[in-house]
Parts: structure tokens; sequence; C-alpha cells
């Protein structure tokens, strides 16, 4: 079978047709919905607190249409992978992460605005997110060279002359 009915855990059959939501945030990668019929849809609409929903035919795949489809990445961080970089799927995840912003622009924003009476430029959030990446590089390699799984703030080492530029 292709997928499980969300609702009433029947088998989708491979091929067949299924409903999927049309709300985002119930076709994400990690939590994709399908359902066999449209009451099981139905079904989930009220759980789910959609304000306006409908539920879209789509098409499983074929048995070898689906076992030709890349398995989604996983991160695995190791300190051999981490100091390197060797793993081909890190260096996938990092090229996906170097794009991504790291800082909420409207609070940066409002910050800079009410303590300097000053705008701030676009290019301001890849140049902060870049060094944010860094700075968690950094704080990632230490807590592993301690043997630890959680990040802490001890982690995060800054110079002297950082701490006195406020």
């Amino acid at each position: 079978h292709f997928k499980l009915c969300s609702t009433c855990r029947k088998e989708i059959a491979f091929g067949s047709s299924y409903y999927s939501c049309s709300v985002s945030t119930c076709n994400r990668q990690r939590r994709s919905l399908f359902f066999c019929t449209l009451p099981c849809w139905d079904a989930h609409v009220p759980g789910a607190g959609h304000r306006d929903a409908w539920a879209e035919l789509e098409r499983a795949p074929s048995a070898a249409q689906s076992d030709a489809q890349p398995t989604p990445l996983r991160r695995t961080v190791s300190a051999v992978t981490a100091a390197t970089g060797s793993n081909a799927e890190d260096s996938a995840l990092n090229a996906t992460f170097e794009k991504e912003i790291l800082i909420v622009a409207s609070k940066l924003k409002k910050y800079i605005k009410e303590r300097g009476d000053m705008n701030m430029s676009a290019g301001v959030l890849e140049q902060l997110s870049s060094h944010l990446r860094h700075v968690a590089d950094s704080a990632i390699l230490s807590a592993q060279k301690n043997e630890r799984k959680t990040v802490l703030e001890r982690d995060f080492q800054f110079d002297e002359k950082d701490k006195t530029q406020h």
C-alpha cells in the first residue's frame, strides 16, 4: 500500500485516488495527511480548526514510482561530519541553511529604530545570519568535544572586545 488513511487507518493502494487537505500545515513533509474518502477528510476538519479548507483529489504513485523517489534528508551531526563537512547529506543541508534568515527582522528593525533612530538594510539580515551560523557551529563543536548532546550557554564564546562594544 502507498499510505494509511489519516482518519480510519485503511490502506491507500498504489495508483489509487486519495484526498489531501488544501491547508499547507496538513501537507508538510513530516506531517502529511492522507484520506481515503471524503467522509474521512470531513472528519479531520473540525479537529484541525481550518477556517477555509477543501479536499484535493490526488493520485497515489505506482509501486515502481514510489521506490524511485528519494528519501528525505535527515540531519545527522557527529564530531567528524560537523568538523569536516564530509557527509553528503550534511552538505546538502548546509546549502539549505546557508540561505535561511535566522533573525526576526521586525524585532531587529524595531531595536535599531528605537536605539539609534535609524533604518536597517535588508542585507543586514543575511550578514547576521551568516555570523550566527558560524557562532552556532562553534558552540556545537564545543558541546561535542565535551560529549554532550545539548548546546549550553558556556559553549558560546565571545572575545572580550565583542562584549565591550555595547
